[in-house]
């Protein structure tokens, strides 16, 4: 009787396919599991201590609604600094809890009912809820491994019509670890411009890309800083997801608008959550980043083993250029990939995330995160190819 009561635009956006397989893996003493798309790695000692200093020193009050400033003025060098982009710290930069409450934020701010919002997939599965979350209308726009999963001008420009306001960016990749050269990135800013498109870029995983690869930000290109907002935070390459905390920059007016919700909403993020992020980037600013540099080469040597392990088996694999998934096809076993990720839980006890999780373009491929120890990767790669044997 009481599901009466429930909106029905929030009763439409089907649960987490993630945490449905994450939550049955918990129920099982041996499951190795590769869906969660979170480090293996411990913070490091001086910003876990930087936050218990914090605490015992009794700091335990509300910040400014933006964020304390000293971590607002990092964020701004370090952004400057490492992704050529330039925002001031009063004004354009404002801390939130994690990247999720960023794009939440964004979207509300920026969409009105009935607007699209251009979504390149597979993609973070947030989007489209975030989306419909704000009244809004997502358009999946797909991508295709014979295309290295980027984005191309032309799929994108059959799908914006009068009521497309948003498009959002997320490169690196997750689920499938792509990134957009820079042509491809200016081809979708001359359909930005001519369209009066504005962008969201979701930058988690800038930090984490391989041989050579770099992720430009579109916000450094002619004519888009002032229509693009940049989200990122220290999750990922930082290894710090349970501090939840995140940040978006965007031109004055943008950043108001979002703070309005964030005030009323969140009111601030951690205390010590924020001065544990500034301790990050202040010790990494001084060592060169030395932390998320051995990091990054870890994942690498588990990207490439992964990589190699699934095409030795049978498995097609596109070699992914950023962020730390694998997103291997199982078109040819017949299965869904909800079959293929279910029947491996249950006979196997690995997790993994079927791609239609990630939007329909996903179909026929599942997720893998490679941030696990190497011994349960070899581990899980011996199961994956004893349940393909079974096929």
């Amino acid at each position: 009787m009481s599901e009466r009561f429930i909106n029905p635009a929030i009763s439409a956006v089907p649960p987490s396919a993630i945490r449905r397989f994450f939550d049955i893996a918990g129920t099982m003493k041996d499951a190795i599991s590769l869906g969660v798309g979170e480090p293996d790695f411990v913070t490091p000692f001086p910003v876990r201590n930087t936050a218990i200093e914090s605490l015992l020193d009794g700091e335990t009050s509300y910040t400014s609604n933006a964020g304390i400033l000293p971590l607002r003025q990092e964020i701004a060098w370090y952004l400057r600094n490492r992704f050529q982009l330039d925002y001031a710290p009063e004004g354009e930069v404002l801390v939130t809890v994690g990247a999720s409450e960023a794009i939440d934020i964004a979207l509300r701010a920026l969409v009105r009912p009935g607007d699209e919002v251009l979504i390149p997939e597979p993609c973070y599965i947030s989007y489209q809820a975030c989306t419909l979350f704000a009244s809004g209308v997502p358009v999946p726009v797909p991508t295709h491994a014979e295309n290295d999963f980027e984005l191309r001008a032309q799929d994108l420009e059959v799908r914006i019509t009068p009521q497309s306001r948003v498009i959002i960016l997320s490169y690196p990749s997750n689920p499938t670890g792509a990134v957009m050269p820079l042509e491809r990135l200016r081809e979708v800013a001359a359909l930005a411009i001519q369209h009066d498109l504005f962008v969201i870029c979701d930058e988690i995983y800038a930090e984490l890309c391989y041989e050579g690869f770099e992720q430009q930000s579109i916000a450094t290109l002619p004519g888009m800083r002032e229509r693009t907002m940049v989200v990122s935070g220290f999750s990922k390459a930082f290894a710090m997801t349970g501090f939840r905390l995140g940040y978006l920059c965007a031109p004055r007016a943008i950043v108001a608008a979002c703070a309005r919700i964030h005030q009323y909403t969140i009111m601030c993020a951690s205390r010590q959550s924020q001065v544990a992020s500034y301790n990050a980037l202040k010790q990494g600013r001084e060592t060169k980043y030395a932390d998320v540099a051995r990091m990054r080469e870890s994942y690498d040597r588990r990207r490439r083993l992964m990589v190699q392990s699934f095409r030795d088996m049978g498995l097609p694999c596109f070699l992914p250029r950023g962020a730390f998934y694998a997103f291997p096809s199982i078109r040819h076993t017949g299965l869904s990939s909800e079959q293929f990720c279910e029947r491996l839980l249950h006979e196997q006890q690995v997790v993994t995330v079927p791609g239609n999780a990630f939007g329909p373009s996903g179909e026929g491929h599942i997720r893998c995160c490679y941030a696990t120890a190497t011994d349960k990767l070899v581990e899980a790669f011996v199961r994956i190819a004893r349940f393909l044997d079974t096929l």
